[in-house]
């Protein structure tokens, strides 16, 4: 059993009331492990907030019914909460109970009541601080200050002399210094002037923790990687480079995951998945791992990637490039006629892509269309691969995968990098076709290793809870909409039920909304609790490495059950690395897409800053007891605050989604027609008045 393990058993009983020293001699003893393994495990587990000392000599662990670790989530109020994540409640802090945590530290609060209305508690320790913020500087008299951007922090930050030089109105970075309960800062990178959109951006990106560059160590130790693939690497690996394969990616994209290959049978197809073999470049508790670890994801904004790997490994050796050699993970699966998996074999593989495709010209393919000629060299093969992702997608279908069709935004820039224009993201066939094959792969790579009781890592999304899908029900009832009884059990196939009840109608759009708010989140876990959005009993995410932690993860795990084999002591220490990449892979991928979210709102803001006055019809999303929110048809989100509506006495009825004042009622899916009237690129803020309903 891991050190860990023992010592959180050993204090989940009761706590250790009495000298460590005490616990660490009995482990090494009774285990025959190392005692200093045993005493650095534990200052870890109390650094990192698993363990707390409530009372000297006593420590317990975390979390526990009385003790929860969490993210302080502050507000311009002065209260804030803990925010514990996986679908639980958040534990109100009041003003005088935070201990002097700010919005974005990692926390350890002491629950000290619990009441229909939540818990309230009590920060006790502050176990990982934000270094960092991004704000704005200004002079009063001769003090120089920064004004946060973040709004959740409410006070003003005195900048204290060390730092880099800054002006008034300059947009910084500032590295925060706390003493006794007071802060002040160092200018630690000048991003720009307060008004610079670009600088607005960096600001997001810093207070998110997120960089461009890698440390200088990580970059030499890549120096040492092969650039390109030897004879040596490519012994004992499935040959594949005669075999037709080639990518399918956006236009811009440039680490190329995944590649592609079919090939027609007397009985149905054999459908190839090859992915970028970033296991073999990648090795475990490298440096360029450790801050694979911490980066967990690419992030991806509308002008630039911040990528989870230097880019000689994301966009050279291991994306697989047109006409290069590259190492893979092969996932081969034979199919019958109706594209269901009758077998198939995981194994290393080289290919040779022959062609770097585009969904643009593959849907042209797929559409009966003339392409350009490297599309049109490997037709046939894309409209098999065609016809097979069609009969994938009915079974999904009749298995109760969901699949709701959400717009993103696509924004279009000019040659000087600024945004002049954006709509909505296309999906079609092309993007579905590579879909269904991932999902495939994810699928039967999932199922096997689960089988085989080897820990993995896999891609969870759990059942909505009931009291989430009466709230469905109820708002459905309130627009007209007739629905089946509840089940005892909420399956795929009853959510599938109730998106089938609001097709092609005027609200489709906003159902499909309210129904996915309804539902958890996905996660990463090393427990394989099924993917409810997908209908499937065991899934992962094992085809993007170069930018997903987990898929990295997992494909080590492959690689060392395909040479060596796993048992033992290694299964529990593999038992304890995938709980930790799943838990931090969720982190990790929660603040990528906050981070991508609020970049994407700036643009927004920036783009509609000239339309002040102009009116566009738009659907309500979501109303408040402070106003409703309009999104109008290009994915631009406002909202109309409730003093500006055109009636008084306003009261909110949240299971019905409404609104309803005096004389008039506004609900989630009403369509209207508003005036732009504030547009604000600091706040990301955009603000509409209402002019009509339609």
């Amino acid at each position: 059993m891991q050190v860990k393990k023992l010592i959180l058993q050993f204090l989940s009983k009761d706590g250790l009331v009495t000298k460590p020293d005490n616990l660490f001699s009995f482990i090494a003893k009774t285990y025959g492990v190392n005692e200093n393994e045993v005493r650095a495990e534990f200052k870890k587990l109390v650094k990192n907030g698993d363990i707390f000392e409530e009372t000297k000599g006593k420590f317990v662990v975390v979390p526990s019914q009385t003790y929860q670790k969490g993210v302080f989530r502050g507000t311009s109020k002065g209260y804030g909460f803990c925010e514990i994540g996986q679908e639980q409640e958040d534990i109100f802090i009041s003003a005088n109970s935070q201990k002097g945590a700010i919005d974005g530290d990692v926390v350890i609060v002491k629950i000290v009541s619990i009441s229909d209305e939540g818990s309230d508690g009590v920060v006790v320790k502050i176990v990982k601080p934000i270094e960092k913020i991004a704000g704005v500087v200004e002079k009063r008299g001769k003090t120089y200050f920064v004004e946060p951007d973040n709004n959740h922090i409410p006070f003003k930050i005195r900048l204290t002399k060390g730092g880099l030089r800054a002006k008034e109105n300059d947009r910084v970075v500032i590295r925060l210094v706390r003493h006794n309960g007071v802060f002040s800062g160092l200018v630690d990178e000048v991003l720009g002037k307060n008004d610079d959109v670009k600088a607005c951006q960096l600001a997001i990106i810093r207070d998110h923790g997120l960089y461009e560059t890698f440390p200088q160590d990580v970059l030499d130790e890549v120096k040492k990687l092969p650039m390109k693939v030897l004879p040596e690497q490519k012994k004992g690996r499935l040959d594949l480079t005669n075999t037709i394969t080639f990518t399918i990616d956006g236009l811009d994209a440039k680490d190329l995951d995944d590649a592609v290959s079919i090939e027609k049978t007397d009985k149905g197809y054999i459908l190839g998945v090859h992915i970028a073999d970033v296991g073999e470049y990648v090795k475990y508790n490298t440096l360029v791992d450790n801050e694979a670890f911490n980066r967990g994801t690419s992030v991806y904004f509308p002008t630039s990637v911040l990528p989870m790997l230097p880019k000689e490994l994301s966009n050279g050796i291991c994306s697989l490039n047109e006409g290069q050699e590259r190492l893979t993970l092969s996932c081969i699966m034979t199919l019958d006629k109706d594209g269901n998996v009758l077998s198939h074999k995981i194994c290393e593989s080289v290919i040779k892509s022959k062609a770097r495709l585009n969904y643009t010209d593959v849907y042209k393919v797929l559409c009966g269309q003339k392409a350009d000629d490297k599309t049109e060299s490997v037709k046939n093969e894309l409209l098999l691969m065609h016809s097979i992702s069609k009969k994938i997608q009915e079974r999904k279908a009749k298995e109760g995968s969901l699949d709701f069709e959400l717009p993103e935004v696509q924004f279009i820039f000019d040659e000087k990098g600024m945004a002049v224009d954006f709509e909505k993201r296309e999906r079609n066939d092309a993007h579905r076709l590579i879909e269904d094959f991932m999902v495939l792969a994810n699928r039967t790579v999932a199922k096997e290793f689960c089988d085989k009781a080897i820990p993995f890592v896999y891609r969870v999304h759990e059942s909505p809870r009931k009291e989430k899908v009466l709230n469905v029900l109820e708002y459905l009832k309130g627009i007209g909409v007739k629905t089946p009884a509840l089940p005892q059990d909420i399956t795929p196939s009853y959510y599938q039920e109730l998106i089938r009840l609001c097709v092609n109608q005027p609200f489709t759009e906003t159902v499909n909304k309210v129904i996915l708010r309804s539902m958890q989140k996905a996660r990463y876990t090393n427990q394989n609790l099924g993917h409810f959005g997908l209908a499937l009993k065991y899934y992962c995410h094992f085809t993007s490495p170069i930018r997903r932690y987990p898929d990295l993860t997992i494909h080590r795990i492959i690689k060392e059950s395909l040479h060596k084999g796993i048992k033992g002591e290694r299964l529990a220490e593999l038992e304890d690395f995938t709980f930790e990449a799943g838990e931090q892979s969720s982190l990790t991928e929660k603040n990528a897409d906050k981070c991508e979210r609020e970049v994407d709102d700036l643009w927004k803001a920036y783009l509609v800053k000239d339309r002040i006055g102009e009116e566009f019809e738009g659907v309500i999303t979501s109303v408040t007891n402070f106003g409703i929110f309009v999104e109008l048809p290009n994915t631009i989100e406002g909202m109309i605050k409730v003093e500006d509506l055109p009636d008084s006495g306003f009261l909110l009825f949240e299971k019905q989604l409404k609104l309803k004042g005096q004389k008039m009622s506004f609900g989630v899916g009403d369509r209207v027609v508003v005036k732009l009237i504030a547009s604000n690129i600091y706040t990301r803020k955009i603000d509409f008045s209402f002019v009509r309903f339609l």
